[in-house]
């Protein structure tokens, strides 16, 4: 598994006062086997101590559960189609974003709906989405031009404000599919987040 690239910031961006944090975007590719799940996590992880992402207590340890329970997915349910996957993680100004892309079609259904508390599998994107909203961060699955998808969780840098759960990270919300890079799309009335260059 290795970095394809980095994205940098956008020009005429400073950075965010207080401990530095590496804005971009990081991309990993591995072959859709069980032994990628641990390899994407440690990478990830080392990535993310490089780039300065501690935030509160639980981030670096939710994102990697993030990553191992995204990347989990990916293997056991698209690797027919799917020989080969992405791991892509996005640094931007207040958040981080894990998003695992393969060439499936298929959109899985936890992410919609509860899981059948008969079965044994099917609660890693259910996990994923709790850890999303309990901390203020948001998640989703995109299309990707290949025809795949790219399923995304993206959480704040800080953790969310006592209260009700809004389900969104404040301020740019990242997402899009991994194929394009596009920039994240922000919150209504929030100005546009960082914008990552073409590759």
């Amino acid at each position: 598994m290795e970095i394809v690239g980095r994205v940098p910031s956008e020009p005429g961006h400073a950075p965010p006062r207080g401990p530095a944090v590496g804005e971009g975007a990081w991309r990993f590719t591995a072959p859709a086997l069980e032994s990628s799940v641990p390899q994407a996590r440690h990478a990830v992880r080392d990535l993310l101590a490089h780039q300065g992402v501690c935030g509160h207590g639980d981030l670096v340890p939710n994102l990697l559960l993030i990553v191992s329970e995204l990347v989990t997915n990916a293997v056991r349910h698209a690797a027919l189609l799917s020989p080969q996957i992405a791991v892509e993680v996005s640094i931007g100004r207040g958040w981080v974003r894990i998003a695992v892309e393969d060439n499936h079609p298929y959109r899985p259904r936890p992410l919609e709906l509860e899981a059948d508390q008969g079965r044994t599998g099917g609660r890693g994107l259910l996990l994923v989405r709790a850890i999303a909203e309990e901390s203020g961060g948001t998640y989703d699955v995109d299309h990707t031009a290949s025809g795949g998808k790219a399923v995304w969780a993206a959480l704040p840098l800080t953790p969310a404000a006592p209260g009700p759960v809004s389900g969104s990270v404040s301020g740019p919300v990242p997402g899009g599919p991994l194929t394009s890079l596009r920039p994240p799309r922000s919150a209504p009335g929030s100005p546009a987040g960082p914008r990552p260059a073409r590759s």
